[in-house]
Order: structure tokens, then C-alpha cells, then sequence
């Protein structure tokens, strides 16, 4: 049953060295204040799970967190390069990351694999790419009644899924809507759930057919509001373009980088002290 807590003690009871952490969110409801609160925390050792990772990973990725990363296509949307994330791979800054890269649909069976408590996904895919001469974990079966050709990948089921949504009751049941990627079945994969909310409510006042997870299958709810900053939760908030524009040049360089972490994320003790320095820093650049 989802215990409601905050962030801070939601990360060190349930995000452990050596993790395999999914943080997910497909362009809506990315959980970056659970991602800094990983970062503040030092974990390390982590494999991290992402079908699309972006700033947060980044971040995460330069601040020596992450071992290996799983994941299906990699980028600062619209923008460019994960910075980080590229000199990690190429020059082993801070430290070598391993990576297993997959398409969005190889990802996304993974997880239902995972949810659906199977070892491994099959799917109509990977003909004609490149990806299985570099991922030995992509591999082709014959179906047993036709004599297709398929691609099977291990099922993800990581030991903590992390995502962010609009409300949760105060029993722990969350409610989320809009764009929502696989972040259902990511947290149905994993052993472990921490969700951060914008609000906890008395009465989650779910329409027909919404996407609620159940108090039962969560770990922890926390109420971050603007959680998902910079990215957006729709109802709540709107992505911040600039963000995104103005992440690129200080993650090009090592030294801007961290003093822009050290400022904003390790000086901060939460997601609202970082949200406060970073509109003075914004303020100082006009």
C-alpha cells in the first residue's frame, strides 16, 4: 500500500546503490524533482531506464549516478545532444557508461513484459536496423505456429519506477491523464513505486476509462507541485521552452555544468528551493 511522505524520505527508503531506476515520462509528467532528489542523495551504481531519456538523465548521467543506461533514442528535444550523456559515452566523464540502446516499441513491450510478469517480450521489429549487431540482448525466435521470424528482448522490470501525475487521494490511489507514454506499465514492472503528485485530494473524481494505479501496486506518493518542471503536467502546467534552449550550452561544458548542479540541485534541499534559485539565476541572466 502507497504511503504518503515526502520526497526526501521516499528516495532513501526506496532508491538503493546498484538500482535498476526507471524515471519515466514521454515528453509530459517527467519526474524531475525525484531525479534531483536521486542526485542530492549521491545514489550511485545505478542502471537507469528511460524509452526517452532527456534533461533529467542528463543531469543525473553527468552527476556520476548512473552505471548503465537502457533506453530508445536519447536528446534534448528540439534542441540537440544530451552533452553530459554524450561525454560520458565518448570520453568516460565522469566515469564509463554502459548502454543498451532498443526502439520505442522494443521498450514498450519490455515494460508490458515486465508488468505482465514475463522474462521476455516478443515484437515485429528490429528488421533491417543495426541495433541487434550492438545489443546482444536483441534476438529473433521462430514463432511455433507460423514460422515467423520475431525479436525478443528481455522483459524491464526494474526494482524502482519513478513518474510523476496530477493527483493522488489521501489513501494513495493516483490519477493521471494526457500524454502517458508507458508510465502505467513501468510502474507495474517494477518492485518498487514512487510517484510524485501535484496535489493530494480528497476525491480523485476519476472519469470513465481514466488511468488510475492503485494504492495497492505504489510504494510512495509524495506531493511535489511543478515536479514535472520543465517539462509540463497538462492541467497543471506548460512545458518551459526555455529551459530546454537555454539547458545546452551549460551542459557543453564540464565545469559550467557542475557549478550550475552545485547551485541549483546539491545547494537546494528540494525541488522548491531549486525552483526559487533558479528564477533568481534566470532573473540575474536578463
Amino acid at each position: 500500500m502507497a504511503k504518503i511522505t515526502p520526497l526526501r524520505e521516499a528516495v532513501a527508503s526506496l532508491v538503493q546503490d546498484g538500482d535498476t531506476v526507471a524515471l519515466e515520462g514521454f515528453t509530459h509528467l517527467i519526474p524531475h524533482a525525484a531525479g534531483h532528489e536521486i542526485i542530492r542523495q549521491g545514489r550511485r551504481g545505478l542502471t537507469l531506464v528511460r524509452m526517452t531519456p532527456d534533461l533529467i538523465y542528463d543531469q543525473m548521467i553527468g552527476m556520476g549516478c548512473a552505471a548503465k543506461l537502457i533506453f530508445s533514442w536519447g536528446g534534448n528535444p528540439g534542441v540537440g545532444s544530451l552533452h553530459r550523456f554524450r561525454d560520458a559515452v565518448e570520453q568516460g566523464w565522469p566515469h564509463r557508461l554502459e548502454i543498451e540502446e532498443h526502439s520505442h516499441a522494443g521498450m514498450a513491450n519490455a515494460y508490458v513484459a515486465g508488468a505482465s510478469n514475463l522474462p521476455f517480450a516478443l515484437l515485429r521489429g528490429y528488421t533491417g536496423s543495426d541495433l541487434p549487431k550492438v545489443n546482444p540482448n536483441i534476438r529473433f525466435v521462430e514463432c511455433p505456429f507460423t514460422a515467423e521470424k520475431l525479436a525478443a528482448i528481455p522483459a524491464v522490470r526494474p526494482d524502482v519506477t519513478v513518474i510523476h501525475a496530477q493527483k493522488a487521494d489521501r489513501r494513495g490511489n493516483v490519477l493521471l491523464w494526457g500524454i502517458l507514454g508507458v508510465q502505467k506499465e513501468a510502474v507495474l514492472a517494477a518492485k518498487r513505486s514512487i510517484v510524485t503528485v501535484e496535489e493530494i485530494v480528497d476525491d480523485l473524481e476519476a472519469p470513465p476509462n481514466a488511468c488510475v494505479l492503485p494504492s495497492w501496486a505504489l510504494s510512495a506518493v509524495c506531493p511535489v507541485p511543478g515536479g514535472a518542471y520543465p517539462s509540463y503536467a497538462q492541467g497543471y502546467s506548460e512545458r518551459d521552452n526555455r529551459f530546454y534552449k537555454a539547458w545546452d550550452p551549460i551542459a557543453r561544458s564540464r565545469d559550467d555544468f557542475r557549478a550550475w548542479m552545485q547551485r541549483h540541485v546539491l545547494d537546494t534541499d528540494d525541488f522548491a528551493g531549486f525552483r526559487r534559485v533558479l528564477a533568481e539565476s534566470m532573473k540575474e541572466a536578463v
